[in-house]
């Protein structure tokens, strides 16, 4: 039997999500797609999963669409594999109930890297790349590309990665603001679980509803935003999670959250 194209750990209440398809740099085909898509539901269907690591396996974090594939063949209708496959898999990322955190061990090419940005907090190893190469074969960034980027780093630093495709070191990526983190190669593993940890140990309904308020507010003027922030603290702020939070806090001892 063939190894599964992608790799599930736990430790504790973190799922660790591996690319694996190493001699492809992690590049995406219908199977790879399929696996991901299942992984990612079975850890959203898992009660104890609270976070989720993504991370590839080899030498490379994922480079994008694998042009080898038939669906990506001269000819073919890219928009129909993009919305049978990138498509849903963004969603699905988006929709997670838990916090996901990109752990780039390497190059993130075309979708692997919008993939990469896609996830809640983006950790990457000092070699790894950023690199938006969608014009270099003549076509737009996708798998939310042209969505994600000018909101990390603005209209001007995203017109000059999408349009010139250039390598963007993952040092020069957190510097302007387009990932979390850098750190040592070495580091990486250390540095995601323990971020994962971190996360899994916070009230979790309340970060999953700081990812949708954050997004939605870019398409809101102050008084909406000011309105959907009231709405959600009125949910959040009867949920078992704020009453330990101020428990905790009155008590001067660790919170113990424990909603998903």
């Amino acid at each position: 039997m063939s190894e599964s194209l992608v790799l599930v750990s736990r430790t504790a209440s973190v799922a660790t999500l591996t690319l694996n398809r190493p001699t492809a740099m992690n590049s995406f085909n219908a199977a790879l797609h399929a696996e991901l898509r299942a992984a990612l539901d079975a850890a959203a269907d898992d009660g104890t999963v609270r976070c989720v690591v993504l991370t590839g396996a080899g030498r490379g974090f994922c480079a994008g669409q694998d042009l080898g594939d038939a669906a990506a063949a001269p000819g073919s209708d890219l928009g129909r594999l993009i919305a049978d496959h990138y498509t849903p898999l963004v969603e699905r990322i988006r929709a997670m109930p838990v916090p996901v955190v990109a752990a780039v061990n390497g190059v993130a090419a075309g979708a692997g890297a919008n993939l990469a940005l896609c996830c809640d907090m983006v950790l990457a190893a000092r070699s790894a790349s950023f690199i938006q190469a969608f014009s270099k074969i003549g076509l737009v960034p996708d798998t939310g590309g042209t969505w994600l980027l000018p909101r990390l780093v603005g209209h001007a630093r995203a017109m000059g990665l999408a349009l010139l495709g250039d390598k963007l070191p993952a040092e020069e990526a957190a510097r302007i603001g387009l990932i979390w983190q850098c750190v040592d190669d070495a580091a990486l593993p250390d540095a995601a679980a323990a971020l994962a940890e971190r996360l899994a140990g916070m009230p979790l309904r309340a970060l999953v509803a700081t990812r949708h308020a954050l997004a939605a507010a870019h398409g809101m003027d102050l008084a909406t935003a000011l309105a959907n922030e009231a709405a959600l603290q009125s949910a959040l702020g009867t949920a078992p999670d704020y009453l330990e939070g101020v428990d905790a806090f009155r008590q001067k001892r660790a919170p113990r959250f424990t909603e998903r």
